[in-house]
């Protein structure tokens, strides 16, 4: 009895052992625990900085916490102040807190040092969202990287941006470096190769990463980039006049004082996280979610963009490096949903639709161009059931697709030749169809949904899935994990079709389609169009002006 009791407990302390797994980071011992179907490790919820609030809330993140106690990185399901709104991968178990920044960390369960390392950035329209929207253990089968997710600040406490002390802007993106420098200084602990790592995001997280790789602030802190369907040249990427911007939206708060700066800052400041959170924005028609990140006026301390994307192309100073660059078929199916009442609107007045990145001399100028618009779109029909591919086109090409254009032919210019381009189309046979027609399209981020894992998105698993779509998830997965692991889509030996980076004509790009194939220009004619719009018309981001000196009673 006694030899088997100590047998018994001898097995139980190897499965305890099994079970969690202990790390030391420089704020103290985490413990991770094995995932309960995947044969990899979690560590969740930890803090890898601290948000300021109260009348900091605006602020760059403050340093995290340390502990000597080991911390049980367990999942807590923390989120960032964000609006309410009916999306399938927001449980409603989610625990809102201003104190939210926490990075999840998933390690495979490998005796392997100095893995890659995948940083993702979730999407959201800068407005919503959670670290743990995605999870990528499918994609972690191969077991030789290390995923690594988080929250950042959203809306009005993300992005404020007063060009004042207090309300400098693009909060959320000073958490993103702060979370890039957290990996650099830890991740060494948990078996990554601090100078291995691979940033990725799909929407908002796409345009986050594309910025990122243009911050100075963020510079050295990641070696490749894929941006998932967004741009950083998109017109809801940067804001184009942010004080203007904070004006409007507090006068429909029932703010009114907004010319005196510190009262529109104080305004802000001291408004309940339900007033700031009460907007979605998602119902602009204006390419934009209102607040994202801006041009930081340049004090010197700290700014995480102080020039526009496009001043900084054209200079060619950033960091030119591999990037995986690309979007779905038929973006433009995000706008469906409302395509009832938006086409009445439309045939109203199409100027309404127009890229909040556009300017125009007069207002007669901007009907002239908005008429050319769409004319090029509908011909000389109104928006209407019989055209409804071409209003998902036009979507697809404000929103998303043309400025990820334009930004291939920028880097091409700016010297570099590592851009791989893709377009997303397949269609699985249980996509709906589009809506008064006969055909299914790749919507916002199709491709995202075929690297991470499919229960995220939809009611079914994996194991439900048709054997096309099985096939072509593996395929993306190869791709995705190739460039992880090289800087390259297809590298040499490689099964898969040769696939060499884009130049400043947007080709080669691949078509991820039933079948991979390597084709020419992308959008070829649709990218025209519009490059002569936007010669003619940009409107480029402007950074707050500098404030008059602060009144001597709030010093």
């Amino acid at each position: 009895m006694k030899w088997w009791t100590c047998v018994v407990f001898a097995c139980a302390a190897v499965l305890a052992e099994d079970e969690w797994r202990e790390v030391r980071t420089a704020q103290g011992p985490v413990r991770g625990r094995k995932h309960p179907t995947e044969d990899i490790y979690t560590f969740f919820n930890i803090p890898y900085a601290t948000a300021p609030t109260g009348q900091d809330k605006f602020k760059a993140p403050l340093p995290a916490p340390v502990w000597l106690e080991p911390f049980d990185a367990v999942d807590e399901k923390v989120i960032c102040p964000q609006a309410v709104f009916p999306v399938e991968f927001m449980p409603k178990s989610l625990v809102t807190k201003e104190n939210c920044l926490i990075a999840n960390v998933f390690v495979p369960n490998t005796k392997e040092k100095n893995l890659s390392v995948v940083v993702y950035v979730h999407g959201g329209a800068f407005i919503i969202g959670y670290g743990e929207s995605i999870k990528a253990t499918q994609l972690m089968k191969t077991k030789d990287f290390i995923l690594v997710t988080f929250n950042y600040r959203l809306g009005i406490h993300g992005f404020l941006c007063l060009g004042t002390e207090d309300a400098p802007g693009n909060a959320g993106m000073k958490d993103q470096v702060a979370l890039l420098r957290w990996v650099q200084k830890n991740i060494a602990s948990f078996g990554g190769n601090p100078d291995d790592v691979t940033i990725v995001g799909s929407s908002a997280g796409s345009a986050s990463v594309d910025l990122l790789m243009l911050s100075k602030l963020a510079e050295g802190l990641f070696h490749r980039v894929i941006p998932e369907s967004g741009g950083n040249l998109a017109a809801f990427t940067v804001q184009r006049d942010p004080v203007e911007i904070a004006k409007t939206h507090a006068k429909k708060l029932n703010f009114n004082n907004v010319d005196d700066i510190y009262a529109l800052e104080k305004f802000y400041k001291t408004a309940p996280m339900e007033l700031l959170t009460s907007d979605h924005f998602f119902d602009r028609t204006d390419a934009t979610f209102v607040f994202g990140p801006c041009v930081e006026r340049d004090t010197g301390a700290g700014a995480f963009l102080t020039e526009s994307p496009l001043t900084i192309f054209k200079s060619g100073n950033y960091r030119k490096l591999p990037v995986l660059y690309g979007f779905a078929e038929m973006e433009g199916l995000v706008r469906v949903m409302i395509y009832d009442d938006w086409k009445h609107k439309m045939n109203e007045k199409f100027s309404d639709f127009l890229p909040a990145d556009l300017k125009f001399d007069s207002d007669e100028q901007r009907e002239e161009v908005a008429n050319t618009i769409q004319k090029f779109y509908f011909g000389d029909k109104p928006v209407g059931d019989d055209n409804i591919l071409r209003y998902i086109d036009f979507f697809t090409d404000t929103i998303f697709a043309y400025p990820m254009l334009w930004a291939v032919k920028l880097h091409a210019e700016a010297g570099n030749n590592q851009v791989y381009l893709y377009e997303y189309s397949f269609v699985d046979e249980d996509v709906p169809l589009v809506p008064h027609t006969n055909i299914r399209g790749a919507n916002h981020c199709a491709q995202s949904m075929a690297v991470y894992d499919m229960q995220n998105f939809t009611h079914h698993g994996e194991s439900q899935v048709s054997p096309e779509f099985k096939k072509m998830k593996k395929v993306v997965r190869e791709i995705w994990h190739n460039f992880i692991k090289t800087g390259t889509p297809v590298p040499e030996g490689s099964a898969l079709p040769a696939w060499p980076a884009a130049g400043a004509d947007r080709a080669p790009h691949m078509s991820l389609g039933e079948r991979l194939e390597l084709r020419g220009a992308l959008l070829a004619e649709r990218t025209r169009f519009w490059d002569d719009i936007y010669q003619r018309y940009y409107r480029d981001a402007v950074p707050p002006p500098k404030p008059p000196p602060r009144p001597r009673n709030e010093l």
